[in-house]
């Protein structure tokens, strides 16, 4: 096939740096290919990504040598304004990508700054390829956050270009709308014959839409596979960083522990898994829900009787009642449009938060978890009812009087940086308030988490994973009772994500109640002790990742999808309730023998089954 892209021997550092960033690349790009790029933060994929629509070398400066072919042009000899026309750009913060009020002015903007006569007509085709007819009239804050990406993808479409980059297009998206940004690309890739190039650290999505994979390594490719191959290399994905498909990492793990054959490659999807795994057997010993007890249904049953007893003993303990830290009283909130009837976001809402839980706050984009902790911090009013804390309104009360109580760590963690230094930063509120000994608390937060190094350090400058924990360390400066995060392990990589977690798991020592809101779903599986679904402005389920997740029509009414390695258990039984790779291959077994078999053999007896279930 013909090559769109060639790259040789390219070398690129940053102004200032001492290393490169790319290393002496060599790489060949094939016209029509749908292809992600892997690595881990670092690792050169933007920049790789910005070298070939020409903002390397032509805006952003530095050190340059080798060549870069993009659609037979070299991009040393050409503009930026003219390699946008063959290879459009849609950034990772893609809302500063749309500057004109409404959708079809927006779209149709690069066309006319090029003097396209024909703008107009251009900016409503882009507007149709990637699903947002009929929205032409519309004001840009009235689109959802999918459809806003879907904007920014379309203003990159109305140029024509052959080739079509995102980074990062599904990092802080629900499931519904990554669902349909990736159709777009795919219909655009199918249908329209673009060459789609994605940075993507969702390697579910990989499997599902991408024909090759890239791996950066130390600013150089290692290869470039096809996805079923690349997602295939367990060991060397997660050298880089890189967290393959829990159902590849079930069978690689079966193939290697158990000495289970697969023919071919791993699973990468949860078809591919249906086919692999069938000879597995589910143990029921492992079930700890309701369904476990469908052998114990009847009120004659000992143990059934027995379990319900337990269960009624821990419900009358003092303990199950903890105290309140917040709670919602028929809030209701809407703001005028511009355009239209005003949006109302909460009608009457109802939410009691008590101490010490760790809550997911889950539901799709634009459901109102971000007002509702904003809400908390006073940075939102509501329109009617009251909101508390500690048992007292704070409607009166400035949002400055509440930052004892409650903390908000922004979704952008760049967002929390206001000084040139991450020491300064954390200990500016301590220091503005006087707080006694304000230097020596920030030191012990920067060793907490692991920022001494750093101290000195710009937090805009950091890495990821890096800004992510000092925007932790601000958040908690005051010791608030309650800490807010949003998206908390968005844009990172497995082992930043990783990082991440220990140090969420942590901050019980630090803080009684924490809230996140995310739609990292294996975050909530392995760390919240609650799930609240917020859908349209309603809590419409409250309760355990068992409750939540075995309750498929919540999921659908919701737009929320359970991690993928739940869903190839129940792919396999309908019993099955894994929410982690580990618990997955604790409910199958290659080698074990069935539930009824084990029973009858008096391997588990009603003791240890009331013992399981009781959890």
């Amino acid at each position: 096939m013909d090559k769109i892209i060639r790259i040789e021997d390219l070398t690129y550092t940053y102004p200032g740096a001492e290393e490169p960033t790319l290393r002496h690349v060599n790489l060949e790009i094939e016209k029509g290919d749908f292809l992600a790029v892997v690595g881990n933060n670092g690792c050169g994929k933007s920049t790789l990504c910005k070298v070939l629509n020409g903002l390397i070398p032509h805006f952003i400066s530095g050190t340059f040598s080798g060549n870069v072919w993009v659609d037979g042009e070299n991009t040393r000899d050409a503009d930026v304004g003219s390699l946008a026309r063959k290879a459009g750009y849609v950034y990772q913060d893609f809302e500063n990508q749309i500057v004109r009020p409404t959708v079809l002015d927006d779209a149709s903007y690069a066309c006319l700054n090029y003097g396209m006569k024909d703008y107009e007509a251009c900016g409503r085709e882009a507007l149709y390829r990637c699903g947002l007819k009929g929205r032409e009239e519309e004001y840009i804050w009235q689109l959802s956050g999918g459809q806003t990406h879907l904007l920014a993808l379309a203003g990159a479409v109305a140029l024509g270009p052959d080739i079509l980059i995102l980074d990062e297009p599904i990092a802080q998206l629900d499931p519904g709308h990554a669902d349909q940004i990736y159709e777009v690309l795919r219909e655009l890739n199918e249908t329209y014959g673009k060459t789609i190039i994605v940075i993507e650290h969702h390697t579910e999505y990989i499997a599902d839409y991408c024909r090759h994979v890239l791996l950066l390594k130390d600013g150089q490719p290692a290869w470039l596979l096809p996805s079923e191959e690349a997602l295939s290399r367990v060991e060397e994905l997660q050298e880089s960083n890189i967290f393959p498909p829990q159902v590849t990492i079930a069978g690689y793990r079966l193939q290697k522990d158990c000495s289970m054959p697969i023919n071919n490659l791993l699973p990468t999807t949860v078809e591919d898994g249906r086919k692999a795994f069938s000879s597995l057997k589910f143990q029921c010993k492992n079930i700890k829900s309701d369904l476990l007890l469908a052998h114990f249904q009847s009120e004659e049953n000992e143990t059934f009787r027995k379990l319900k007893s337990m269960k009624a003993d821990d419900l009358n303990k003092e303990h199950a009642v903890p105290k309140k830290a917040a709670q919602f009283k028929d809030v209701t909130v809407s703001y005028r449009s511009v355009k239209g009837k005003p949006h109302t976001v909460f009608d009457r809402l109802n939410l009691t938060i008590h101490k010490g839980e760790k809550i997911a706050l889950i539901g799709s984009n634009g459901a109102g978890k971000s007002t509702l902790m904003k809400l908390l911090v006073g940075l939102m009013k509501p329109s009617d009812g009251i909101v508390e804390l500690n048992g007292v309104s704070i409607k009166n009360v400035k949002t400055e009087q509440l930052s004892r109580q409650i903390s908000l760590v922004y979704q952008n963690p760049e967002e929390m940086f206001i000084k040139d230094s991450i020491y300064h930063d954390i200990a500016y509120a301590m220091q503005v308030r006087n707080v006694e000994d304000w230097e020596k608390k920030a030191e012990a937060l920067l060793n907490r988490f692991r920022l001494s190094e750093l101290s000195e350090r710009d937090g805009r400058l950091l890495s990821g994973g890096q800004m992510r924990r000092a925007s932790l360390a601000i958040g908690v400066a005051l010791n608030p009772g309650i800490l807010l995060l949003d998206e908390p392990t968005a844009n990172l990589d497995i082992a930043t994500r990783k990082e991440i977690m220990r140090t969420l798991s942590d901050m019980k020592e630090i803080t009684d109640t924490v809230m996140i809101a995310t739609h990292d779903m294996q975050l909530v599986c392995e760390w919240a002790e609650r799930i609240i679904v917020l859908c349209q402005g309603q809590v419409v389920a409250d309760g355990t990742r068992d409750e939540i997740f075995g309750n498929t029509s919540i999921l659908s009414q919701a737009g929320i999808r359970p991690p993928e390695i739940f869903s190839m258990g129940q792919a396999l039984d309908r019993r099955a309730m894994c929410y982690t790779v580990d618990e997955f291959l604790d409910a199958f077994s290659y080698e074990m023998e069935n539930v009824q078999e084990n029973k009858a053999g008096g391997k588990y007896n009603d003791a240890e089954i009331i013992r399981e279930c009781a959890g």
